[in-house]
């Protein structure tokens, strides 16, 4: 059978089987295929996760940065409205120079010591894991007030997808395309007020290339984020491992460390 026959016979069928669901109902059923995909049981059970490969940084669609990133997380138990998850950002091949978030704030670490991150960085940073569709597949798809609502079927670089909004308790909104026959998700969009210029920033992020990552979980290596049509960053994993056991000093600032006055 032809992959365009197949894609129509599929396009088909699931107009046919989506009929009688109400937006909210298929919205709901095409996260929870999403999650099923990305391993189901398996990558709720997922503890950690580290990344390495090559991250790029870019300015007005100019590459700006490049360097060799190791990103270390490890999920906390959920919290309504919360970022419960601690990460830490390694840079370099020697791993000498990092930023570190967990639950009482955010630093950048040097070999000068660690320096508190500005509030208005910590808040975008906290405010984009919570509508990450990763981290909420992961960790808040029974959080009271969650609510999935479908846009219906469409097609992104000629590639059939199901759209999805889902909208916090507190009216914070994320946009997902899932690819129809994988189920995967392949791009999300949200808006955020720009407290600078009092309007609104897109934000657009793609995933490409997933690749089981041990126990059936499937993670993307590929991750490209844009601000309003404009490339910023890019990362490609070679390497991306789950369930290390990492450990609390890891996410913690060691206690003879130098603090550096904060960040203005």
């Amino acid at each position: 059978m032809s992959g365009v026959r197949r894609i129509a016979i599929l396009t088909v069928a699931s107009a046919l089987a989506c009929a009688a669901e109400t937006a909210q109902e298929r919205g709901k059923r095409v996260v929870y295929e999403a999650l099923e995909a990305l391993g189901g049981k398996a990558y709720l059970a997922m503890e950690d996760r580290v990344e390495s490969g090559r991250a790029y940084s870019f300015f007005h669609d100019r590459l700006t940065g490049l360097t060799i990133a190791h990103i270390y997380t490890r999920y906390l138990a959920p919290e309504p409205g919360k970022a419960s998850v601690r990460e830490r950002q390694n840079f370099s091949k020697d791993q000498s120079y990092g930023v570190l978030f967990n639950e009482q704030g955010g630093w950048e670490i040097t070999f000068r010591g660690a320096r508190e991150l500005a509030p208005s960085r910590i808040a975008l940073y906290r405010d984009s894991m919570l509508r990450n569709i990763f981290y909420i597949l992961r960790q808040r798809l029974n959080e009271p007030g969650m609510d999935f609502y479908s846009q219906g079927a469409d097609r992104w670089e000629n590639k059939p997808v199901e759209i999805v909004d889902i909208t916090d308790a507190s009216g914070q909104t994320v946009t997902v395309s899932f690819n129809q026959l994988s189920k995967l998700p392949v791009r999300q969009v949200f808006r955020r007020r720009n407290p600078e210029f009092k309007d609104f920033d897109t934000e657009e992020t793609f995933f490409d290339k997933y690749r089981d990552v041990g126990g059936g979980v499937k993670w993307p290596e590929n991750i490209r984020r844009l601000r309003n049509g404009e490339k910023i960053y890019e990362m490609f994993s070679e390497s991306v491992e789950i369930n290390k056991d990492l450990k609390d000093d890891l996410f913690t600032l060691p206690a003879k460390i130098t603090i550096l006055p904060p960040a203005k």
